[in-house]
């Protein structure tokens, strides 16, 4: 057992359970509960989309891929970057006018049709779930490395925590749970990358030169093509993150949580600029990793190349110091997506279908509540069962899902005047399906020498957004010519489009609610 590694470890436990402690007296009514009533600053709140956005896979997963692949590893920072210039110009402002809790509060401004606000309470639930499988098998290794703990124990017990957080802090607690984790993880970050370049003499070029020869890839190294075996899959595995973003359930949550459109500009703003930072950093990350760690402890461990790299450079207080940071990184992400995945089900199925927005507020909470602990242990059983896959690669299936049935429904709804209900249904349906479809026949599921399904794989591709992405699009333009528009909707596009582009600032009003 690591003891650096337990003192570092119950200090994050109890700073965020102080956190939420604070945060649960704070948290009386569903709009605390759901958008901590706007009270966050752009500051504030772009702090906290970073904390949202930098996962496990980006810290343990984007450096191990980096460690072991090379040039192809670095994708994964180039496409979490990139995607936010796609949210900052087309969808933040729009949506935060449109919207009061969820992605689908924004789309039910234009489509007030309960079957749709259904499907994408179900399509965002996937994509949470997915996602929060992945922090959880980080978070669990990462317990098991340090303490020896049994892998399925560590899993249970940071979903316990994470379920602490939301049930009892809401949004607040979530919010800066992940503010303190941004500033931990960039300086934690900044520290080992100083640490490796040190090692190097501050020679970047030496340390470039350097891994030519460092693993078993040789020259191949520095070089595209090792981890995507088609360019094609190279391109389908960007796409999906470039505009998978704008499609995220609980990153699209955040643009609610603050008061006005400057605000709003102000979050993503300095969103960009965090993860800017952090994402050019993952290079030194990887690199230090190849060049410091033996080969045969990555091969098959490539989540935890940052912690085996601060093991290397500083021993065991400096890998128990990077590895609760990881542990911080990842209660952080896991308590924003089980969030947002309570509110898909409390607030979308809930409150807006079942008592058709008629549910008294203590109602609301009392669900809202229990729909996160449901959540917390439905993910704890998953991810039990997907203790062995990389969680880079479940980040990467839940951004083609998002890229794939949200956006295009997004995109037609704030800008297409002919789109119908019936095109976001069949776009929302033919996106989620064919990325669901795509990746069971494709070799991340079917592989003859180890797959879940031992056979050749029907689809070629490890990644389906190239074509799930179109097909999202296509599904959206079909539907609406099967379907056409009545006058009645032609009529709410023109308000959506004045509401989302000319909407006056939402001021609080006593009660804490929003008024405009």
């Amino acid at each position: 057992m690591n003891l650096f590694g337990l003192v570092f470890f119950l200090a994050v436990i109890a700073g965020t359970l102080m956190i939420t402690y604070y945060a649960a007296r704070r948290t009386t009514n569903t709009n605390d509960f759901y958008a901590a009533a706007g009270r966050l600053t752009g500051l504030q709140n772009g702090l906290a989309i970073s904390g949202d956005y930098m996962s496990a896979a980006s810290f343990l997963g984007i450096a191990g891929s980096i460690a072991v692949y090379g040039y192809d590893g670095f994708y994964y920072s180039i496409g979490f970057f990139a995607s936010y210039v796609l949210v900052l110009y087309v969808i933040a402002e729009p949506l935060h006018h449109l919207g009061k809790y969820t992605m689908a509060d924004a789309i039910a401004a234009r489509f007030a049709d309960i079957r749709l606000r259904g499907l994408l309470a179900v399509n965002n639930l996937l994509i949470t779930i997915v996602y929060m499988i992945a922090q959880l098998v980080g978070a669990g290794w990462l317990i098991h490395l340090l303490f020896g703990l049994n892998l399925s124990a560590a899993i249970v017990l940071v979903g316990i925590l994470m379920t602490v957080y939301v049930t009892f802090g809401g949004m607040l607690a979530t919010s800066w749970v992940q503010i303190v984790k941004t500033i931990l993880l960039v300086g934690c970050t900044f520290m080992v990358s100083l640490i490796v370049l040190a090692r190097f003499r501050w020679d970047i070029p030496a340390l470039f030169a350097h891994m030519k020869l460092a693993t078993p890839l040789g020259e191949r190294f520095l070089e595209p093509g090792n981890m995507f075996g088609h360019p094609l899959d190279t391109l389908s595995f960007n796409m999906a993150l470039v505009l998978g973003t704008a499609g995220l359930p609980h990153i699209i949550a955040r643009f609610y949580t603050v008061r006005d459109p400057l605000s709003v500009r102000t979050s993503v703003s300095t969103a960009i600029g965090v993860i800017g930072v952090f994402y050019a950093l993952t290079v030194f990350l990887g690199f230090g990793a190849a060049a410091f760690v033996d080969w045969p402890n990555l091969d098959g461990r490539v989540d935890l190349a940052v912690p085996l790299l601060a093991e290397a450079l500083g021993g065991e207080f400096l890998m128990a110091f990077v590895s609760a940071v990881a542990f911080a990184t990842i209660l952080a992400v896991i308590s924003g997506l089980v969030l947002t995945a309570s509110s898909a089900f409390a607030h979308d199925v809930y409150s807006s279908i079942f008592r058709r927005g008629q549910a008294a507020e203590a109602q609301q909470m009392k669900v809202a509540k229990l729909s996160a602990i449901a959540v917390g242990a439905v993910s704890i059983a998953l991810a039990l069962g997907a203790q062995r896959l990389n969680v880079a690669f479940l980040v990467s299936f839940a951004f083609a899902v998002a890229a794939s049935a949200n956006l295009p429904v997004l995109l037609f709804t704030l800008f297409w005047r002919r789109f119908t209900v019936a095109g976001a249904v069949t776009g929302i349906a033919a996106g989620l399906l064919s990325s669901l479809l795509l990746i069971a026949a494709g070799p991340n599921v079917m592989d003859p020498s180890g797959g879940w399904i031992k056979a050749e794989a029907l689809f070629p591709l490890k990644y389906p957004g190239i074509v799930s992405i179109p097909l999202g699009f296509v599904g959206g333009l079909i539907g609406t010519w099967l379907f056409p528009q009545r006058a009645q909707e032609r009529q709410r596009f023109e308000r959506t489009v004045a509401d989302a582009h000319l909407a006056p600032a939402k001021a609080s009003r006593p009660d804490g609610r929003f008024s405009s």
